[in-house]
């Protein structure tokens, strides 16, 4: 068997000291209770998964209008902040890091999902070809979304700034920025999704110019060294599709570089217009998570080649709460309940045994 020490080696990206170089990805787990507030489930939950280096949190709302889904969380309201301070104590009483990950769906929504009367909205009036799960009506088509006037995307960027104070607040360890996915700064940076003639469209520094000035707001609130970016440069998901991934996200790996994050978290991909991992190791300067379908020991390779900094594992945390301790001691993975990712309950969701 391969020799894996390399993923149990302590490291530090930005402010975040980790005891490994484990980092258990974002998920979305569609277990918000009332208000979109995470509950004693969601503290139970990452707790049992505390033994990772890192722990980066479903996507969460930064604001009611940056809900789209069905069940997700919010970080806005004193009773989420409430709820997500449990969940950091829960993680932190066990040794562990915790962030949460800012996801604002922008135009990946449907109406139908909201509690509030608040609007879908986006760099631009464009509906997605894509479809939707409700609890309502199963899966629906997208709602049209209103496109944000340029006064109000000041607006946008400073939920995002309060929502970052308001991690802080609930006592977690930092933030990382949902730019991929097709979500709201994803749909700022692409082409097919961003027709605007203001300062936020058109050619690629004024398209990139959301995503920073995001990052930008947050790490002057919090400290740039407890801000992460996510990005996948060629997702095609959720109906982005961007005309020279290369040049868009050479451009924002460019002027991010300068900013000093705590890290860049990549999802690896490889498409006839871009691998973007190549084009991340000769354009972004700073500390690197890699997540993509990685096993143990080609995450360990890595590592050791010095290709990445740390390495997330995202499903495999479903059915192993206790995912380092099984890979150190090379105990076989459990797999998942596929039927219950996204239900209700503690079904699928805390009910996973660890290894004996």
């Amino acid at each position: 068997m391969q020799d894996i020490k390399e993923l149990f080696d302590p490291v530090r990206l930005g402010a975040f000291n980790m005891h490994n170089r484990i980092v258990m990805s974002p998920m979305t787990r569609s277990r918000a209770g009332k208000g979109d507030c995470p509950t004693a489930l969601h503290a139970e939950y990452y707790g049992q998964r505390a033994d990772a280096g890192l722990i980066v949190t479903e996507g969460v709302q930064p604001s009611a209008a940056g809900k789209g889904y069905c069940r997700t969380p919010g970080l806005y309201s004193p009773e989420q902040i409430d709820g997500w301070g449990r969940v950091a104590e829960a993680v932190h009483d066990r040794g562990g890091k915790i962030v949460v990950q800012l996801m604002h769906c922008g135009r990946i929504a449907a109406r139908i999902n909201k509690d509030d009367e608040s609007d879908i909205v986006a760099p631009s009036a464009i509906t997605a070809n894509w479809k939707i799960f409700t609890d309502t009506s199963g899966l629906v088509d997208m709602d049209a979304p209103r496109a944000l006037e340029t006064d109000e995307v000041a607006q946008v960027v400073d939920e995002y700034r309060q929502a970052a104070v308001n991690a802080r607040a609930a006592g977690l360890d930092g933030v990382e920025l949902h730019a991929s996915s097709g979500y709201l700064p994803m749909q700022f940076l692409s082409t097919n999704t961003n027709k605007r003639s203001d300062q936020y469209g058109g050619n690629v520094k004024n398209r990139v110019r959301f995503s920073i000035e995001v990052l930008t707001a947050m790490g002057e609130a919090i400290g740039f060294d407890r801000v992460g970016l996510r990005t996948s440069p060629g997702l095609g998901f959720n109906d982005i599709d961007d005309a020279d991934p290369a040049e868009t996200y050479g451009e924002l790996f460019d002027q991010a570089s300068t900013l000093g994050l705590a890290y860049l978290h990549l999802v690896r991909n490889k498409t006839p217009k871009i691998d973007n991992y190549a084009l991340t190791r000769e354009r972004w300067k700073g500390a690197l998570i890699l997540n993509g379908n990685l096993t143990a020991p080609k995450a360990a390779s890595i590592l050791q080649s010095g290709g990445a900094d740390a390495v997330s594992f995202g499903r495999d945390f479903i059915g192993n709460p206790d995912l380092v301790e099984r890979l150190r001691r090379g105990v076989e993975l459990s797999d998942y309940d596929q039927d219950r990712v996204y239900t209700e309950g503690p079904e699928g969701f805390t009910d996973y045994p660890v290894a004996t």
